[in-house]
């Protein structure tokens, strides 16, 4: 069979080993709605024949925005790059002004979006952009439906032009421009090749331990993110059926009726998944709870290829038959595998999921990554809590003096779109300089420390890793956000983000005179109180330098629309400073 090199080329190699019925599945008013292997090839060919009606050349720039990975999105994908084309993927939780950067920065001539909410921020800037045409795959009353290109493309008398164009693609071509979420300034256009994203998807694949032609994926990371962009293409590859979730609010429901084998998601999602089964138990009552909780306190000592020794083996199968197997089953039943990544996973989720019989495997990478560098794979002992795993094949890191990660190989981007200095700010020859801090263990796992540049040191000259004392704040269920902040002060000190929903639970079990009302809670001395032992029990974890001597809490809730967090839910710290610059004057100058 021919080599996979080019994007395009999965789901041609789909059609030749699985030829899938249900190759992607979406849900539309009500009901699961799929298509085949066959189809989804047929679909692209007719947008790529579309679009060539529409004038679009090689190198032409194409943006999908959707507000949910949906089929449509991934017929698109196919459909502009088997043209020479690429796609440009935004996010559709920034906000109109950035939608305004990207499309003129990228020069995009023409964009698809999902729905009219997105429509709405998009007329209102379209008019100081290159665009000459906008789509929506939703019917939108008074805009252009995506089934008109369709429609365009059933005529096939130029489908000879299409395999002209795509046989003149190399794999070195550009794909994709993806514009990095940013925690800081403007956006980045990462410039990925074809070759970068097929490499990392031929080099991840033999880390992820899928029933080749049988599995089940429930999709619902943003496609526009590369972590969930390449594995998507991974899922094609391997003929994994692909299931979009509706929402995340509506994955309970959506893991329930699919009953996927593997999902992915970002840490925040497997910390919200563990609170809510946590606060179920916390609903029992007697032998009931006593056994919930017996099974979880196991659950965190867990240790994978029996390294607890025989007896907490026995213990362990008897917590999975009477506990875990409810949490599996609440998942759907199926879920053998989930992968993390984008930011730190708490130690203590992945050993509990782990016990519980659905292991997280945590990898590591960047968008200029393409993205893997390295991921846990439970066989061959490939599996190693508080590390993200052993880097994958064919790529080499190497970590510099300063401790920073830096990163060469094939997945490596082209470099940053119409950014030749910020592109030589990060290369250093072959080698990516991440930003990140690591060490390589003895037995070849990568261990992540900290961002370089999220260190600060106080005034008095010590150094603090903020992301350390935050990871062990949030396993607090009282707080749902905390940044440490103390750059230049005396002490480390923070903002936090109460979990309000939790607190009106406790506030109503444990009889407390507060309001449940948000401003209320903030200005609380029993609160405040009560989350201040959280801190202290934290504190003992850190050195005297480190120890968050004061904090404050913040009376609304840290979003993406309202700017607090990335779309990949990190934080953006400058924004944050600047939200609460008030609160920060009351703990430094009060």
């Amino acid at each position: 069979m021919t080599p996979i090199t080019r994007i395009f080329d999965f789901p041609l190699y789909q059609l030749k080993t699985y030829n899938l019925d249900k190759a992607l599945t979406m849900k539309k008013n009500g009901k699961w709605q799929s298509t085949s292997t066959q189809d989804y090839i047929n679909q692209a060919n007719a947008i790529s024949r579309g679009l060539l009606k529409l004038g679009v050349q090689p190198n032409d720039k194409i943006a999908v925005i959707s507000t949910t990975n949906r089929t449509e999105w991934n017929i698109m994908d196919i459909g502009i790059l088997q043209i020479g084309a690429q796609n440009v993927p935004i996010y559709p939780t920034i906000s109109k002004e950035d939608y305004e950067y990207i499309l003129n920065h990228s020069e995009a001539i023409y964009c698809f979006v999902s729905d009219a909410d997105i429509i709405g921020k998009l007329n209102a800037i379209k008019q100081n952009t290159k665009l000459k045409g906008v789509y929506t795959f939703n019917d939108v009353a008074n805009e252009n439906s995506w089934n008109e290109v369709l429609k365009l493309g059933e005529d096939n008398s130029n489908q000879e032009v299409v395999e002209y164009r795509k046989n003149n693609v190399k794999p070195e071509d550009l794909a994709t421009l993806i514009y990095t979420s940013g925690t800081t300034g403007k956006p980045k256009g990462v410039m990925l090749s074809h070759s970068n994203l097929v490499s990392n998807v031929l080099d991840s694949e033999k880390r992820v331990p899928f029933d080749y032609g049988k599995s089940k994926a429930l999709s619902f990371l943003p496609v526009c993110h590369v972590f969930e962009r390449m594995i998507l293409y991974l899922y094609q590859y391997c003929g994994v059926e692909i299931y979009f979730a509706e929402s995340i609010e509506q994955m309970s429901e959506n893991l329930k009726e699919v009953k996927p084998n593997v999902m992915t998601a970002v840490p925040r999602l497997y910390e919200k998944v563990y609170d809510k089964i946590i606060a179920k138990g916390t609903d029992l009552s007697g032998i009931k709870k006593a056994l919930f909780f017996w099974a979880v306190n196991l659950g965190l000592k867990y240790e994978p290829y029996a390294a607890n020794g025989w007896w907490y083996e026995k213990q362990l199968a008897l917590a999975r038959k009477l506990i875990f197997s409810k949490w599996k089953e609440g998942l759907g039943g199926n879920l053998d595998l989930m992968v993390s990544g984008s930011a730190a996973l708490q130690p203590r989720l992945t050993r509990i999921f782990a016990a519980a019989g659905m292991p997280i495997m945590e990898g590591y990478g960047l968008t200029e990554t393409s993205p893997v560098v390295s991921v846990n794979d439970q066989r061959n002992r490939g599996f190693k809590i508080g590390t993200v795993g052993r880097v994958i094949d064919n790529v080499e890191v190497k970590i510099a003096n300063d401790g920073e990660i830096l990163v060469k190989g094939p997945n490596v981007m082209q470099g940053y779109y119409k950014d030749p200095d910020k592109t030589s700010e990060v290369m250093s020859g072959e080698y990516f300089h991440t930003g990140d801090i690591g060490e390589i263990c003895d037995d070849g796992f990568l261990k992540i420390t900290d961002r370089k540049k999220d260190m600060f040191k106080t005034s008095g000259g010590k150094y603090v890793v903020p992301s350390l004392l935050e990871n062990q704040l949030k396993q607090s269920r009282f707080i749902e956000q905390i940044m440490v902040i103390g750059e230049g002060e005396k002490m480390p000190a923070a903002l936090i983000q109460p979990n309000y929903e939790f607190i009106d639970d406790w506030i109503e079990r444990k009889g407390k005179d507060v309001k449940k009302d948000k401003l209320s809670i903030c200005s609380s001395q029993i609160i405040k109180d009560r989350i201040q032992k959280e801190v202290d029990e934290a504190n003992q974890h850190f050195g005297k330098w480190e120890q968050i001597k004061k904090f404050e809490l913040t009376p609304d809730i840290w979003t993406i629309d309202d700017g607090h967090l990335t779309p990949t839910m990190k934080m953006k710290r400058k924004v944050i400073k600047e939200k609460y610059k008030d609160l920060i004057e009351i703990i430094y100058r009060s």
